[in-house]
């Protein structure tokens, strides 16, 4: 099993990378931008069409306010960005929310933040995943059809991508598929304002005619205003991933924060430019989408697939461009799935930095052969998948989920900034350098008062209709981490704390477990012996009368001065009338340490471990718990072991049938033990 297992891992993911060649290149602007902006600027594709989507369950006429809550959306998102660029500067180090949340707030606040970005990193993977298919659904039917499967097949594609640990020249490539969806998302909305603003085109999308019947037309104020906040809080999905330029800048060229505010202004006027003009052209060519289109709308032919927004902008603009609306589709498509491979990143980094301070199980905190956090990636994938197979691949349904966490933090981390801010006015007396910590300091408290405010209103319009689910996710990971940590305290505590009192052991006391008279059990017992312990023992336990007689009857016969005890087993158990034994050896002489040896077969077949070492396994699980006993396997290779390379961990075949004969006949020759 173990030379399939290495041959199937090689082929997937390939051979493994020395430690010392781990490094990153530095980045310029040009290739950070696309690096880490693609989960920004990808929530073009589903942020204004949940807005949409929100809408219409008022029907047609809350259409109107569209245009606002794009406005107001747009306005959060250059506050956040402003915000940003002063953590680069104040934060170089990469450290992120969880960072300035920490050293500012507390650990516990940057717990909180830790635990919000986890969750929002699976959800992360999972709308964006799900926005591809949708989108790809848009022009290719049969994805639409089979959306889940879709989606967890490219989870799967991602999660073998990141495994194999790509180079950073790799990651690069990636700028490619960015650059071209830039342009050609700014080709066809500048092609499209063109048309209706400068020649006065009726541009209409395929959808303008028909009839939206509204879910719930009778709405009252509150009601309305909660469906408002709703459509907001939905919007608002535009501002995720802004925060990964926070954690990326030592990826940077030096100057590194001054290079990563430059790109964070670049970042967040792309994002508001194409934003507000998909939001505008929408409300423009009478585009409209149903949150449950076989129900909501009327007039449209018997069979219509409903398109994204995006999807339907592109096929009314470029529609007499061959192959434009094909390409901005595949190009969107890669895009998110750009942004959820953001995630594998960002999920197995934090998930590192979380492990090394004790928050999660240190396993999170190694690399894998290929230098990738390989635990934290298969963690992030199954997550993931599940969240996908669970809400059926709806943007719609998962959205509500989103954005809880990246707001949470958001939050967090501008009073954490402000906190900063404060502290450092206190010890400096520049007057230049005062003015400008106090000018970041406003800018942090706006960050704070907007993302706070947003953060309420997501949770009074989300809450209901699925962010409980997040919320619940986040206090589940926070309370999992908190009692990680107090483990790993408690543990290193007990250790440290006892002093060791170095009174050693008064006798050793050594049992052979033996069930036949064959070379391993002779190699045990000549092991055993080479331990010199004061007492040595061979005990079987009865478990077949016959089988124990001529035990026995061989026992006496051969040149063994070791003594033979039977233990009897009435009921046939192998484990527990060992435990017996030992614990009533234990009982009589508290001092001693009793040392157990159980000969093991090392097979070179997977199949063939379960066909031996059971009983073994089982009955070591179990003395491992017993106070003052050791337990010992002495290993006997069989012959299809040789089969395994011995770097693989095969031993060779010279070595592979024990003791030599003459060194086992001078420990025969040894004094016996008592």
């Amino acid at each position: 099993m173990s030379k399939l297992s290495t041959a199937t891992k090689r082929l997937l993911l390939g051979r493994p990378f020395r430690s010392d060649t781990l490094g990153h290149e530095l980045l310029p602007k040009r290739t950070a931008l696309p690096i880490f902006a693609s989960d920004a600027l990808s929530s073009i594709a589903y942020a204004p069409e949940e807005i949409f989507l929100v809408l219409s369950v008022a029907g047609l006429s809350a259409y109107a306010f569209s245009p606002w809550i794009g406005v107001a959306v747009a306005i959060v998102l250059v506050i956040v960005v402003a915000s940003y660029r002063q953590t680069v500067r104040a934060y170089p180090s990469g450290g992120g929310d969880y960072e300035v949340a920490t050293k500012n707030l507390g650990e516990t606040a940057g717990l909180t933040v830790g635990s919000a970005l986890l969750v929002d990193y699976v959800l992360t993977v999972a709308v964006s995943i799900s926005s591809a298919a949708a989108n790809i659904g848009s022009a290719v039917p049969f994805v639409a059809q089979h959306k889940v499967l879709f989606a967890l097949a490219a989870i799967v594609l991602l999660t073998g991508i990141n495994l194999r640990g790509l180079r950073r020249e790799s990651g690069i490539a990636f700028a490619v598929p960015v650059y071209l969806f830039l342009a050609a998302m700014m080709g066809m909305l500048g092609w499209g304002l063109f048309r209706v603003v400068v020649l006065g085109d009726e541009l209409r999308a395929e959808s303008a005619g028909f009839e939206l019947v509204a879910e719930q037309s009778d709405l009252t104020a509150v009601a309305f205003v909660v469906l408002l906040a709703r459509a907001f809080s939905s919007g608002c999905a535009a501002l995720t991933g802004v925060e990964a330029i926070g954690t990326g800048v030592p990826a940077f060229r030096k100057p590194k924060a001054r290079n990563a505010a430059t790109t964070l202004a670049v970042l967040g006027a792309l994002a508001v430019a194409l934003f507000l003009g998909v939001v505008f052209l929408a409300d423009r060519l009478g585009v409209v989408v149903a949150e449950h289109p076989q129900t909501q709308l009327r007039g449209a032919p018997e069979g219509y697939e409903q398109k994204t927004l995006l999807g339907q902008l592109a096929e009314t603009i470029l529609g007499g461009v061959p192959g434009g609306f094909v390409l901005l589709m595949v190009l969107t498509a890669v895009i998110l799935v750009l942004a959820a491979n953001t995630a594998f990143n960002g999920f197995p980094t934090l998930g590192s930095v979380l492990a090394r301070n004790r928050y999660l199980p240190r396993q999170f905190h190694t690399r894998g052969d290929r230098l990738a956090f390989s635990n934290g990636i298969l963690f992030l994938a199954g997550l993931a998948i599940v969240f996908v197979w669970v809400f059926r691949a709806e943007v719609t349904a998962l959205i509500q989920l989103y954005i809880v966490g990246v707001f949470v933090a958001f939050s967090l981390g501008q009073a954490g900034m402000v906190r900063h801010w404060t502290r450092e006015l206190g010890t400096e007396k520049d007057p230049v350098t005062r003015r400008r910590m106090q000018r970041s300091r406003t800018i942090n408290a706006v960050g704070l008062v907007s993302t706070a405010t947003v953060l309420l209103v997501v949770l009074i319009g989300k809450f209901t209709v699925g962010a409980w689910i997040a919320v619940a996710a986040m206090v589940v990971a926070f309370g999992v981490m908190k009692s990680i940590r107090r483990h790993y305290d408690s543990v290193a505590a007990e250790l440290e704390s006892a002093e060791w009192d170095g009174v050693l052991p008064s006798r050793t006391h050594s049992i052979v477990l033996v069930s036949t008279l064959h070379l391993p059990t002779m190699r045990a017992l000549a092991y055993a012996r080479a331990t010199r312990p004061d007492v040595l023992e061979a005990i079987t336990v009865n478990v077949d009368d016959e089988a124990t007689r001529r035990l026995v009857r061989e026992w006496e016969d051969s040149d063994l001065t070791v003594p033979l005890k039977v233990v009897e087993s009435p009921y046939r158990e192998i484990t527990r009338p060992v435990l017996d034994y030992v614990r009533r050896i234990r009982r009589d002489s508290p001092r001693d340490v009793v040392t157990v040896f159980i000969p093991e077969y090392v097979v070179g077949h997977w199949w063939e471990q379960l066909l031996h070492n059971q009983s073994a396994l089982r009955l070591k699980s179990r003395l491992l718990f017993q106070p003052g006993v050791m337990v010992t396997s002495v290993p006997w290779q069989l012959r299809s072991s040789a089969q395994v390379p011995a770097d693989r961990g095969g031993v060779p075949e010279g070595t592979r049938e024990g003791m030599p004969d003459a060194r086992r006949q001078e420990f025969d020759n040894e004094e016996e033990p008592r």
